[in-house]
């Protein structure tokens, strides 16, 4: 055990033991001996004079006892009284703070004792437990005025001090810093106006001779015990009107090896970016607790850890706040550098297939594909494709409202005229003869064109009811990153844009169905492994990209969904247009209306039969 613990456990089984050898008896006291306050200030007054007999053995005396009354202390008592209604009075001096006190007549050393084991209680119980660190301890006051003598004053300050309670004693001979010549029992000669009086006390000039005039300075000394024989030694002095403060240091003897000042605090400074917590009632008692990440300690207030603004940072333990790093999907940075290829790369590539079938427009391969609405595929894709470019550079109402509306509309159109097309195909190879009066309405009202149209409006509301209701805004975004702000549009992932993309996987559903119902028809209208390869494309890149959404949120995310984007976009176009292209570019001899006319008739031939 520690010399400190030994001392500690020491000090309060004698605390205990006095308690059981007073008998822990109730003093009775008048109601004018205490008030009620926020902090509770105890005055220990000789309101009666001592026991003059002589004692054989140690006892407690009673105070109240016939022509004992004492003059001086009833004059102290009534000082502390009237200066602490005053403050409490006062509009100035501790605003909102009520004062209190408990007023004790210390008439003896067992009565002194008592009142100090009753100062020491916790508030509402009359029981002193012993502890291991009394540094979190709250005694029922914050501190002490008194004793008048240096016995009682000594005592109470060596039961008083391990608890942190300062004792202020008013007694000449009893005060670490105190002078006879300034320091005399000056509540003995009150000054008759209270005016007065309460001017002293807020002008902190309340000093008096023994006559009861008021001095213009002091010495301050310290108890000399070098040699046999305690003396006084004056280390300074306080003069005033100016007020000036000298102290030699050098003539201070401190109780320590090589006379080091001692500290008075409990605890020595924590160190940087490590804040003060308090462990108890006093403020020199605390722990070190270092500062989270976003806050810094400044200097100003060791005891808080102040948070760093919106547009800063701090690492953990920190003095000070670092601005942001502000990021967002650039233009000149290597993976943009690799998207804006690849996004530049499939415009080429739509604009080249649109001019290719534009010169051969009339070949069998070019109407079977679809003749003129392979240009509205084309043209949907390209506008999927030109809205990716608004992923990039500093995100603004136009850019988010441009990011994946247009795609989605776009990319309905696709989907549209795919399905329809394998639809036809279907129809025309294996139902026409069955349904002839169906099949003639179909081609005279248009029914493929009405299809693609109020497919691609349906689309149109759902994507005008998305920006309207989840309108994706420009955002600054600080929670994710504590470095970082990330700049983005809001409501990336929607109600509106998961609806949206329902619809579309509807869509995506109908037209691989219907290119699979017509996998066995001539080898040049089959399209059941070129749709179900884009599709299934289609499918994977938006499942990977819910799935990294929902446990990626950095600030790579629009890049990811650009790529998912391009994609869908890239499966479209090579999975529809690219075997096309082969044909008329490498393959002239597969597009001629001779090899379509025999596959045709090939394929009756083989439907007949069956």
């Amino acid at each position: 055990m520690l010399p400190w613990d030994t001392h500690l456990l020491g000090l309060q089984l004698s605390l205990a033991c006095c308690c059981w050898a007073l008998g822990c008896q109730e003093m009775k006291s008048s109601p004018d001996f205490s008030l009620p306050g926020d902090y509770l200030i105890a005055g220990l007054f000789a309101l009666h004079t001592g026991y003059p007999g002589v004692r054989r053995k140690p006892e407690v005396t009673l105070c109240d006892r016939p022509n004992s009354f004492s003059g001086h202390g009833y004059h102290l008592f009534q000082a502390m009284r009237f200066a602490i209604e005053q403050i409490n009075n006062s509009t100035s001096l501790l605003p909102n703070i009520t004062l209190g006190y408990e007023l004790y007549d210390v008439c003896s050393d067992s009565a002194n004792v008592y009142a100090v084991l009753s100062i020491l209680s916790p508030p509402g119980t009359r029981l002193i437990e012993i502890q291991r660190n009394l540094s979190s301890y709250s005694p029922k006051v914050v501190a002490v005025i008194g004793p008048d003598t240096t016995n009682r004053a000594g005592t109470a300050a060596a039961m008083l001090s391990p608890f942190l309670v300062p004792l202020i004693s008013y007694s000449a001979s009893s005060a670490m810093l105190s002078s006879k010549r300034w320091y005399p029992s000056f509540l003995r000669t009150i000054p008759s106006d209270k005016n007065q009086l309460l001017q002293q006390i807020r002008k902190d000039t309340l000093t008096f001779n023994d006559s009861g005039d008021s001095l213009s300075g002091y010495d301050i000394i310290t108890w000399d015990w070098s040699g046999p024989k305690w003396t006084f030694r004056v280390v300074g002095s306080s003069r005033w009107p100016p007020v000036r403060l000298d102290i030699n240091k050098t003539k201070i003897q401190w109780h320590r090896k090589n006379n080091q000042v001692p500290k008075s605090v409990c605890n020595q400074d924590c160190s940087e970016g490590y804040r003060r917590m308090v462990t108890g009632v006093h403020h020199c008692c605390f722990m070190c607790v270092s500062c989270e990440a976003g806050t810094f300690l400044n200097k100003s207030d060791l005891y808080r850890c102040q948070p760093c603004g919106k547009e800063e940072w701090a690492p953990e333990r920190s003095q000070t706040c670092f601005p942001r790093t502000v990021v967002f999907l650039t233009w000149h940075t290597p993976i943009s550098w690799v998207l804006l290829a690849t996004n530049t790369l499939l415009l080429l590539l739509l604009v080249g297939t649109a001019g290719l079938f534009g010169l051969h427009l009339d070949t069998p391969v070019v109407k079977s594909a679809g003749g003129r609405l392979c240009f509205l595929m084309l043209g949907s894709l390209a506008v999927g494709s030109c809205s990716l470019y608004c992923f990039f550079g500093e995100p603004t109402l136009p850019t988010c409202l441009l990011r994946l509306a247009p795609f989605a509309l776009g990319f309905t159109v696709f989907l549209s005229c795919l399905t329809i097309r394998s639809f036809q195909l279907v129809f025309i190879f294996k139902f026409s003869a069955k349904v002839p009066t169906f099949y003639r309405a179909w081609v005279q009202n248009h029914g493929a064109g009405l299809f693609v149209v109020f497919s691609s409006i349906a689309q149109l509301l759902i994507c005008l009811m998305w920006l309207a209701v989840w309108t994706p805004l420009p955002t600054r975004e600080y929670q994710r990153f504590s470095q970082l702000v990330v700049l983005e549009c809001t409501q990336a992932n929607s109600q509106g844009f998961m609806l949206s993309f329902a619809y579309n996987g509807l869509l995506s559903l109908s037209a691989f169905v219907c290119s699979y119902l017509g996998k066995d028809l001539p080898e040049n209208y089959n399209e059941a492994k070129c749709v179900t390869f884009s599709l299934l494309l289609n499918f994977v890149s938006w499942i990977t990209f819910f799935t990294m959404a929902s446990v990626y949120q950095g600030k790579y995310l629009p890049a990811i969904n650009m790529l998912a984007v391009l994609s869908s976009l890239y499966g479209g176009f090579s999975g529809y247009f690219l075997p096309k292209c082969y044909v008329i570019l490498c393959r002239p001899d597969l597009n001629s209306t001779e090899y379509f006319q025999a596959s045709i008739q090939d394929y009756t031939r083989r439907w007949g039969s069956t």
